[in-house]
């Protein structure tokens, strides 16, 4: 098997990710870059689920990267990951390390894979909100307008993505994009699947211990501190819900039943991300999250041929 540099570990929410990441970093000396969308923001361990004591394992403290970063209130996107990645990515391979993403930030870890630097563009509301009134043919036909060096790698499966195609052409129109030479990546990428009961399971049990840990003292913590509610809301499901009900908007049996649901429908929403990852060749190899640590470990171990590097 080819050499690779990079062992890449993803997985919808529950799934166990993290614990098995550790074990195969201490086995082959690497560090985990996090591929988190939210475990980047200081002080919002428990609603992250961060889990920070998983990266203890024989006595010492498995490094990790990307976590702790921003503070709550701040914005992170797609771009910034990026860049915040190959700087990690080189200083760990520059110490003879293996780097290991971990993650279920399915939009962070596809953009490494496509390489694309048009995640950089940034976001035209205004064309957007012109865009969406037009069906996906008439979609078509105003991209087909454009210069076809910009369009040439367009999926014109949805609306979405034909309006961020036709958004990135305009951008080109009055705009040299700059070209960002990156390390070349050589990944093998894990999946951790479960059976749909059990991830359910899962995550309900992983709530109420989130819930008796004192996730809802975090976040009213974070109010004190000034973070809006508004802002918390953009930062994903348990922010959302735990601020309704402490500002009474629902009851507490309403908000471990409704978060619940919510947790379950983000995690298959999780899955058919990384089954579009598939469809755009992205090869994943898949493992049974239901097997113990110990076995998954030793699965992958059996696949990987890590390229060394001078120390």
């Amino acid at each position: 098997m080819a050499a690779h540099n990079l062992i890449i570990i993803l997985g919808a929410t529950a799934s166990g990710k993290t614990k098995l990441a550790v074990q195969v970093a201490n086995e082959l000396n690497g560090e985990i870059i996090s591929a988190d969308s939210r475990q980047i923001f200081k002080r919002m361990d428990i609603g992250t689920g961060k889990d920070l004591q998983e990266y203890q394992i024989d006595g010492k403290t498995i490094p990790y990267h990307l976590i702790d970063i921003k503070e709550p209130g701040e914005r992170y996107h797609v771009d910034a990951f990026k860049n915040d990645f190959y700087e990690v990515f080189d200083s760990i391979t520059a110490k003879g390390k293996v780097p290991i993403l971990c993650g279920g930030t399915g939009m962070y870890i596809h953009s490494l894979l496509q390489n694309q630097n048009y995640t950089s563009i940034p976001a035209n509301q205004r064309l957007r909100d012109e865009l969406e009134v037009f069906s996906k043919e008439e979609l078509i036909i105003k991209l087909n307008a454009y210069d076809s060096h910009n369009t040439a790698h367009v999926d014109l499966s949805s609306k979405k993505r034909l309006i961020r195609a036709i958004e990135i052409a305009e951008f080109l129109r009055f705009n040299e994009l700059e070209i960002i030479e990156r390390p070349v990546l050589q990944p093998i990428i894990f999946g951790l699947k479960n059976e749909t009961e059990i991830t359910r399971s899962k995550i309900l049990k992983r709530l109420d211990d989130r819930l008796n840990s004192g996730m809802i003292s975090e976040v009213e913590q974070l109010l004190k501190d000034g973070i809006t509610t508004e802002t918390l809301v953009f930062y994903g499901l348990e922010y959302k819900f735990i601020s309704n009900y402490l500002e009474n908007l629902i009851t507490y049996e309403d908000l471990k039943l409704k978060l619940g649901i919510a947790i379950c429908q983000y995690a298959k929403r999780q899955n058919t991300f990384f089954r579009k990852m598939e469809k755009d060749n992205v090869a994943i190899i898949w493992l049974n999250a239901a097997h113990e640590t110990n076995h998954l470990k030793q699965e992958i171990l059996n696949k990987v041929s890590i390229k060394k590097y001078n120390l």
